[in-house]
């Protein structure tokens, strides 16, 4: 008679210090289902004794870097992502499903197991210089921020940025990190001739709370001197109050976009919490995690903007939700923009000056 096997006792996900998903659930195309068990080491150790999550580099083979869309929810058609994945952690990310298609958790591994593209120079420059390429802005920080820790020493978003140039390529970026401020020898002569401005993203000016929905994204503090530092480079800033989430930030509304006015944003925008695919068991361990005393109310307004529904997906509603209390942010949100004198005019980028710069030993043209 064959012998049972022990029963094993799965253990509960619990925070790690610095990372913002609580689990590492396996993506949803995964035939294989992942159960934290204790072999007889961690009892002995001890949960807290366990070593750091540490970030792993895998290098990206993209065959090209443009990435485009038809969205009418977005102002731009295309985009540029030198990175897959994001160590700022921020628990609500909408690129976190992504990562699934890698075969990796859309939890901890889309913080710790990031993707790097080093040949984007070289392949935006290639698709540039193509016959028929039609100039329009070109986004990043569209998916994942530009500006991953490991920019300082890859500088592949920089590398990016100096093909744009030369080009005489229209460029919005949007960003958490303050690391954008290296490139401002690049972005500044560039904003002169109206081809590039930026948006940095800031929901909240609680550190605390921050610390815990945006674990290694730069504090707020930081982001507000970051805006300011832009704006006296001449570079157009905007502020993205982006995800409002009820019950929990929503309520810092009036006070970040007036911070942010301050440091010398001069246009606004917000999108409202979205929970598609595996975001909404990940922020709900968040909750439940960081914030039980107010996960249940959370979770209700999230259902009242969404039609009773955690997320509907529509275009023309997903960024901005829907119901009274939608509606509310969205009328909060207006009011302090007319106040504060925002949005009185967009700034638009030049498409006109896009031009093919030649290659050594290229012929001159005669015209």
């Amino acid at each position: 008679m064959p012998l049972k096997p022990p029963e094993i006792e799965e253990l509960a996900d619990r925070p790690r210090k610095g990372r913002g998903a609580v689990s590492n659930k396996s993506g949803r195309y995964e035939a294989e289902t992942r159960h934290k068990v204790d072999d007889g080491w961690l009892s002995e150790a001890g949960e807290e004794d366990a070593p750091p999550l540490r970030t792993t580099l895998h290098v990206d083979t993209a065959r090209t870097i443009i990435s485009r869309n038809d969205s009418p929810d977005i102002l731009f058609d295309r985009s540029i992502n030198p990175y897959r994945g994001c160590e700022h952690g921020c628990i609500y990310c909408f690129a976190r499903p992504t990562h699934a298609w890698l075969g990796l958790s859309p939890g901890l591994d889309f913080e710790t197991q990031l993707f790097y593209k080093p040949d984007a120079p070289a392949l935006l420059e290639a698709e540039l210089r193509r016959p028929g390429y039609s100039p329009a802005m070109m986004a990043m920080g569209t998916n994942t921020d530009p500006y991953q820790p490991v920019e300082r020493e890859l500088q592949l978003t920089r590398r990016v940025i100096e093909v744009l140039s030369r080009f005489n390529h229209p460029l919005g970026i949007v960003t958490k990190s303050a690391l954008i401020t290296r490139d401002i020898d690049l972005l500044a002569p560039m904003a002169a001739k109206g081809l590039a401005g930026a948006c940095i993203s800031l929901s909240m000016l609680d550190r605390d709370l921050a610390r815990s929905l945006e674990p290694r994204a730069a504090t707020p503090p930081k982001r507000l001197e970051t805006i300011r530092r832009l704006a006296d480079a001449g570079i157009p800033v905007s502020v993205l109050t982006s995800p409002m989430i009820p019950g929990l930030n929503d309520h810092m509304l009036e006070q970040v976009l007036e911070a942010a006015a301050a440091a010398g944003a001069t246009a606004a925008g917000w999108t409202m919490l979205r929970l598609p695919l595996e975001i909404a068991g990940l922020f709900q361990e968040w909750l439940e995690a960081h914030a039980p005393d107010r996960a249940k109310r959370v979770m209700s307004l999230v259902r009242q903007t969404r039609g009773g529904k955690l997320y509907k997906s529509g275009f023309g509603e997903r960024m901005r939700g829907e119901g009274p209390v939608a509606e509310m942010i969205r009328a909060r949100f207006n009011h302090a923009v007319r106040r504060l004198g925002l949005n009185r005019s967009r700034w638009a980028l030049d498409i006109g000056q896009f031009a093919v710069p030649p290659r050594p030993g290229d012929q001159m043209s005669l015209f």
